[in-house]
């Protein structure tokens, strides 16, 4: 069986819609995401940020941050759960982060409401402390210092 990045297809897919499609596409997309089994939830987290820096970054910039808004509005073991497994698999394979640029992806974090970056933020920083002493060295070598400061893993 051929693997095919579905997760790469939705990701140009969302970016390119009109904002008032993208939410709740995304909303629904996000929600579908709990209910698959481990291997797939990693699938989708591989294959999202190897697609991601492919993205024009104009319509990216606008997926992510729908993609924060929707995840601040989850509630909070599911953002858990989200941003856990996306730590892991960073971990795992810091070179997709790199791909990214940190620092603009960090200025989409700061168009938030200071609530939404909070709801965030927690979630960052309980996943990032649930890793292991060496997986937190990696994800904190790829972090912007400012970015790191700002959502409290440094």
């Amino acid at each position: 069986m051929a693997t095919e990045n579905f997760a790469g297809n939705i990701i140009v897919s969302l970016a390119s819609l009109p904002d008032f499609l993208r939410k709740p596409i995304l909303t629904k997309r996000m929600n579908e995401f709990f209910a698959l089994p481990e291997p797939e939830k990693q699938e989708i987290i591989r294959n999202a940020l190897e697609a991601g820096p492919a993205v024009d970054f104009g319509r990216f910039e606008k997926l992510f941050r729908t993609w924060l808004e929707v995840l601040a509005g989850l509630p909070q073991d599911r953002r858990a759960e989200l941003v856990g497994a996306y730590a892991a698999e960073i971990s795992r394979s810091p070179e997709r982060l790199v791909a990214f640029n940190m620092d603009a992806i960090y200025g989409i974090f700061l168009t938030l409401s200071p609530e939404q970056q909070e709801s965030v933020a927690s979630s960052v920083r309980d996943a990032v402390s649930a890793l292991g002493a060496r997986d937190q060295r990696t994800i904190r070598m790829i972090v912007p210092d400012a970015a790191q400061r700002s959502v409290g893993i440094a």
